[in-house]
């Protein structure tokens, strides 16, 4: 996970506009974001809202800044200049606990990420039980601290301790019967205790699924989730996806399966040269576009 540490300071502020309230019923917002690496600008002033329940799909040609956006969604690439507003918080302020708010926002990678060194219990355990004690470690901390000013204070001035509802085992039984649970629902509880490198592409990237909805996020990003696989593993992915999104889950998701992203989103963006060059539902992005480099990109994709 990215160090927030080692944002730079020009990373604080923006050289564009000054930051304008967010919408408050936008679940993600970005302002004038922009991307370069040295002289190539991979994002170019790009402005959009993704609102509470929405399936936003992601398509266009490579290297049009698809891949880029998703990851400046949860900072885990700096924004050059502009904002990013994850449930009214900017993260592109250094007061803002960047990994406090990377936990509500589940990542998919291409490439699995999954440990190979770890089982698949452990892969999916990992996070919410280092999360969850660390949340304990504050709490005790913040007692043991109470009781010593509590020492000196008279008694109507002494407050009570933070109570304690959960231990160290606890926690780790109840991720465990989690992980173990959202496993059964993917027909991989059989699993649990095998290495990832024994799995198949399909059943990795289904597991690397689960291990970030173990965190129980508000939003999925999913960065090219079957572009790894085997023609005749994608359907196992994408049926799981499409289940997520049936019961309500956000998710942003690049994507070339043009089928899944008409099937499953409720809104598409077409990016081309660092912006969102044309943007609707599915109906009007694959059956009217209006867009001619859209046009283009559908007459060879289609």
């Amino acid at each position: 996970m990215k160090d927030d540490k080692k944002r730079s300071p020009k990373f604080a502020k923006t050289e564009k506009t000054p930051v304008e309230p967010c919408d408050p019923e936008a679940l993600i917002e970005v302002q004038h974001l922009t991307k370069k690496y040295g002289d190539l600008l991979v994002l170019n002033d790009v402005s959009e809202k993704i609102m509470q329940g929405e399936k936003v799909a992601i398509i266009g040609p490579s290297g049009s800044g698809k891949s880029t956006f998703l990851r400046c969604l949860n900072v885990l690439e700096d924004p050059t200049d502009g904002y990013v507003f994850f449930e009214g918080n900017n993260l592109c302020d250094l007061r803002v606990d960047i990994n406090l708010q990377r936990r509500r926002m589940g990542m998919v990678f291409q490439q699995f990420n999954l440990f190979n060194n770890m089982n698949v219990l452990k892969n999916i355990t990992l996070a919410p039980v280092h999360v969850a004690l660390q949340d304990l470690r504050k709490t005790r901390r913040k007692n043991f601290f109470t009781r010593i000013a509590n020492v000196f204070r008279s008694k109507e001035k002494k407050k009570p301790l933070v109570p304690l509802q959960t231990s160290k085992k606890q926690i780790v039984a109840d991720a465990e019967q989690n992980a173990m649970r959202l496993l059964g629902r993917i027909g991989l509880a059989d699993k649990a205790k095998v290495y990832p490198s024994t799995l198949s592409g399909g059943q990795r990237q289904r597991i690397a699924i689960v291990r970030a909805l173990a965190m129980n996020p508000k939003v999925m990003l999913f960065d090219e989730p079957t572009s790894a696989l085997d023609p005749e593993m994608v359907g196992e992915v994408l049926e799981l996806i499409k289940e997520l999104a049936d019961e309500g889950m956000t998710m942003v998701i690049v994507t070339h399966e043009m089928g899944f992203a008409r099937e499953v989103a409720t809104r598409v963006f077409f990016m081309d040269g660092g912006k969102i060059r044309e943007q609707g539902g599915p109906e009007q992005i694959f059956g009217a576009p209006q867009d001619e480099r859209l046009k283009e990109f559908l007459s060879k994709v289609l």
